[in-house]
């Protein structure tokens, strides 16, 4: 399910992200009066935890009315419609994403950390990774969030032209892996089927039915083959799917970060004297 964000009202929608609606402009003109107590912020904290509980395809003005104890008319006095209600929530949420740097300029320390606090905010809201990047909200919590990434960068010191790419690969990377751990998370209620009882099912039957898969897929098994068993991770708990995405995620940041690194003694090179 993809939720492409900035389907509102534009005027009203950045308005509200923005908090700088017109006094005369507190929601629909059609609307009924305002509810005491009732506020916009109030009413994207309910929404939230509408997605966060139950999912996108919970997300209804009747819903979140229902969590606040009201019908969902009355909720737009306030907002709209659902369309800006997203835009809301999206932003309101992006919040939390890290916004300090360590003191050291250590940027690879501060990147780390970027990401691990980042990966950990999706999962925390898996319903926004059904929201499509293809259009951004454009609020000021998601600003705030690509500010102190490219804070981060600045401190390798490469010109801005990389920098500026290495925003869309870190986020999508780090957005990715999220996407991966938060299907392992699902995979199992959503099918019905637990996860070791799906992967013994197919394996036996790839066994059974693909004997030469070793001579079709040669390089392939020959890693499987010489690849190191992976250390527990301490927490027997975590599913399989989910502890090889989480690895994958380590494996990938090291390698990304290393990248990095060699473009900025790359960089340094060439620009020294």
């Amino acid at each position: 399910m993809v939720v492409y964000a900035g389907q509102g009202d534009a005027r009203r929608s950045m308005s509200l992200l923005w908090r700088s609606a017109a006094p005369d402009e507190p929601g629909r003109t059609s609307g009924p009066g305002p509810r005491p107590g009732l506020t916009v912020d109030a009413i994207v904290a309910a929404a939230i935890a509408v997605a966060d509980e139950d999912g996108m395809a919970a997300l209804s003005m009747r819903a979140v009315g229902e969590r606040l104890g009201c019908t969902a008319m009355a909720l737009y006095t306030y907002v709209p419609g659902k369309s800006e209600l997203l835009d809301l929530m999206y932003d309101a949420v992006h919040a939390e994403l890290p916004g300090e740097r360590t003191e050291g300029g250590d940027w690879r320390a501060d990147l780390t950390r970027w990401a691990r606090d980042t990966l950990a905010f999706y999962l925390r809201h898996p319903w926004v990774l059904q929201v499509s990047q293809a259009r951004p909200v454009l609020g000021p919590h998601e600003y705030a969030g690509l500010d102190t990434l490219v804070r981060c960068l600045y401190g390798t010191g490469l010109d801005a032209g990389v920098l500026r790419r290495l925003v869309g690969t870190l986020f999508h990377f780090v957005r990715g892996a999220a996407q991966t751990v938060a299907d392992a998370r699902d995979a199992a209620s959503a099918t019905g089927r637990p996860d070791e009882e799906w992967w013994y099912a197919r394996s036996a039957a790839l066994v059974e039915l693909v004997p030469d898969f070793a001579d079709r897929y040669p390089e392939l098994s020959r890693m499987e083959r010489e690849s190191a068993p992976p250390e527990p991770s301490g927490d027997d708990s975590m599913p399989y799917p989910e502890r090889e995405a989480r690895e994958t995620f380590t494996a990938g940041l090291g390698v990304l970060l290393d990248g990095i690194g060699a473009a900025v003694r790359r960089g340094r090179g060439v620009n020294s004297p």
